[in-house]
């Protein structure tokens, strides 16, 4: 499956972003579905998860109540509302697929979030 994110930009302190994340055709609504970020100089992380059966999403310390995963299958995308944001979420965010009982293996292109303080 190939994702397409975009979304991405330059807020201040305390502002929001919406990432989207899509999928051309219906096979991502069989993928379970990710965001990941990775700031400069360090290791790409986990930021929200979410099962393809849908259900409750699973968040990063960090960003549990700022942040709200979200995913509509009959557009095959995904969404990442990000509130109150801080100048530590600043990073390139990254959606991912998985087919059940796999690793992550099918990433989009990243795009830039930045975070003024």
């Amino acid at each position: 499956v190939q994702l397409q994110a975009s979304g991405g930009g330059l807020v201040q302190a305390g502002g929001s972003l919406r990432l989207s994340c899509k999928a051309p055709g219906r096979a991502f609504r069989n993928y379970s579905a990710a965001w990941f970020r990775q700031a400069p100089g360090k290791e790409r992380e986990l930021v929200s998860e979410i099962s393809w059966t849908g259900g409750t999403p699973v968040y990063a310390d960090s960003v549990k109540g700022r942040f709200t995963l979200s995913r509509d299958n009959s557009k095959s995308a995904l969404y990442l509302q990000m509130n109150s944001l801080k100048p530590e979420d600043t990073a390139v965010y990254y959606c991912a697929a998985q087919k059940v009982g796999q690793v992550y293996g099918y990433w989009g292109q990243g795009t830039q979030v930045t975070v003024s303080s």
